[in-house]
């Protein structure tokens, strides 16, 4: 009889109703779950029953169930952290994490990341943020591996290049008057100065890293030449740091280089720059040649701080040899009619330095900031992303796992290939919406509530039928 089918009408109401009351108690329940997406649901009718009326065959409903349960992948709002490691993904795309302790891969859009006290990257669950590892230049290498802090250190980097800037004043004194080489001819390393403050027209010095990382000073002195539109000079260290072989104990000892800057008369700017490195054995100057001796258009100077250690080090005035005349930049050795001035000056390499500082930028480079003043690119993490996003399944920890139905997972860097950029100090937070969920409450509460009276009308009906007979 038809009550009957009314009955189990009315029960399919209620437990379709309460499963949608469950999606919707848990979709509040992670309001403030970092990024969570919320569910939503639909309802369909089921298959409806044939009856035979007057106009022929008829249906008649049998009920309700629920159609379809899916994760609602609406971007969530950002908040703001004071994390480096918090990071949020600004449009599609999903964080990619390994188990600890196997190879399976999961997927989350919650970026709430750590460091622990292996040096892994990882979410709260412990789970392990991939990326790719970089090199010094910023290059993916390999694939996709773990990102993890294996070292903590930036090794030291040996000083090639030296850039010296001065202005040497045209009016200056010749203070050791004769050939091109009189100041070389008035050092004496044996001594606990050198060369007298009466023996040169200007000093600058500059500190240089050896290979381990030890600081040294260069100290170029000046003094006008023989010519008035020329200055002679000499590249010197420290005598008691001079590890060539033959210097030691020795006039030349600290002696690096020697060589003259002759400059255009009426501009003052460089016109010609000669460079003699002297022989540690003898102490004999050794012309470089402008056609065979020259790195990327600048002399060298070979100092050995370091035993058997030589260092190469390019001696750059401001003026570059293109293989056919000096070319002065825009920043160069002068000489005009004012005191003798160092403008500028800097030298590469650096020492050994510890790690200070993580910063993430929007296309995922994790770089590490040193004690030493370098920026090292570490890791870029990675993301993926699904032709399918609902076929995705929750592992709960706010994880999903790779499903057929979602298809593979496509690997990229953030902010290619559709995928979203980075956030750098900031969560995306659950897309939950209170009210929306608050309405759907009500309209579920009343939907059951009207299913319930199905039930309890169908019994009284049922009652009436049953005292048909007394």
């Amino acid at each position: 009889m038809a009550l009957s089918s009314a009955l189990f009408s009315g029960i399919s109401g209620l437990g379709t109703l309460g499963n949608a009351m469950q999606i919707i108690g848990d979709n509040i329940s992670n309001v403030n779950t970092v990024g969570f997406k919320s569910s939503q649901f639909t309802f369909q009718d089921l298959l409806s029953q044939s009856v035979a009326t007057l106009a022929g065959t008829s249906q008649i409903g049998r009920g309700t169930a629920l159609g379809d349960i899916y994760a609602s992948f609406e971007q969530g709002s950002f908040e703001t952290t004071g994390n480096t490691t918090d990071l949020a993904i600004g449009g599609e795309g999903f964080f990619v994490l390994r188990e600890d302790a196997g190879d399976g891969l999961y997927y989350s859009r919650a970026g709430n990341f750590r460091f622990d006290k292996d040096g892994y990257l990882t979410n709260p669950e412990g789970y392990i943020a991939q990326g790719w590892e970089l090199d010094s230049g910023g290059d993916d290498v390999g694939s996709v591996t773990d990102i993890s802090m294996s070292s903590f250190t930036s090794p030291p980097q040996e000083s090639g290049k030296i850039q010296v800037i001065v202005n040497l004043n045209s009016e200056g004194d010749d203070n050791t008057s004769g050939a091109d080489d009189s100041l070389s001819t008035a050092w004496d390393g044996t001594v606990a100065t050198p060369l007298a403050d009466n023996a040169y027209e200007y000093q600058t010095t500059l500190k240089v890293y050896d290979s381990l990382g030890s600081t040294h000073d260069v100290s170029i002195y000046f003094d006008k030449a023989d010519t008035d539109s020329a200055y002679e000079f000499v590249v010197t260290c420290n005598p008691n740091e001079d590890q060539r072989a033959g210097a030691s104990g020795n006039t030349w000892a600290g002696l690096l280089g020697r060589g003259v800057i002759n400059f255009t008369p009426g501009s003052g700017v460089i016109g010609n720059i000669d460079v003699w490195q002297i022989n540690p054995a003898t102490g004999a100057s050794v012309a470089q040649d402008e056609a065979t001796d020259l790195t990327d258009g600048f002399f060298t100077l070979a100092p050995d701080f370091i035993t058997g250690s030589p260092m190469n080090i390019e001696l750059d005035f401001g003026s570059r040899y293109d293989g056919t005349s000096w070319v002065n930049t825009s920043l160069s050795t002068t000489q005009f009619a004012r005191s003798s001035t160092t403008t500028f000056q800097s030298s590469d390499g650096y020492g050994a330095g510890d790690l200070q500082d993580i910063n993430v930028d929007v296309d995922g480079v994790i770089t590490g900031s040193y004690s030493n003043g370098q920026l090292i690119p570490l890791y870029r993490v990675a993301l993926a992303k699904f032709q399918n996003n609902l076929g995705l399944l929750k592992e709960g920890g706010n994880m999903y796992k790779e499903t057929r139905t979602s298809g593979a997972a496509t690997t990229n860097r953030p902010g290619t290939n559709g995928l979203g950029s980075l956030a750098p100090n900031s969560l995306e937070q659950s897309n939950v919406d209170i009210a929306n969920e608050f309405v759907k409450m009500i309209t579920t509460q009343r939907g059951f509530q009207a299913n319930s009276k199905v039930i309890t009308v169908t019994d009284q009906m049922l009652s009436e039928l049953i005292n048909l007979k007394r």
